[in-house]
């Protein structure tokens, strides 16, 4: 994670230790099937970020902050989240957690 100040919109560590398996590893087979193998430039905490503090806020994409990453790549990770069904793989992960906890 960068340095930077939070912004009240930031996932906490302990949410964030329930859903990095699953990005990190949605990126390491990104990763994995790149010609060169080079690593990624961005952190996918910092994207995830991005995009709660696009939903609390509700400001278009292009007006992020200048201590988040750019806004083209922060669309381009929900696009590609969104589309290859990572939300709602989360969604049900984490209902299934809560239902867990509940009984």
């Amino acid at each position: 994670m960068t340095i930077r100040r939070a912004y009240p919109s930031d996932i906490s560590d302990v949410r964030w230790a329930l859903i990095e398996p699953t990005l990190r590893s949605w990126q390491q087979a990104r990763i994995d099937r790149r010609p060169t193998g080079e690593p990624a430039r961005t952190d996918v905490r910092e994207i995830f970020n991005a995009i709660l503090y696009v939903n609390r806020t509700g400001i278009a994409w292009k007006y992020l902050p200048h201590d988040f990453p750019p806004h083209s790549t922060v669309y381009y990770y929900y696009a590609a989240w969104r589309d290859e069904g990572v939300f709602a793989q989360l969604n049900y992960d984490l209902t299934g957690l809560a239902r867990v906890k509940a009984t």
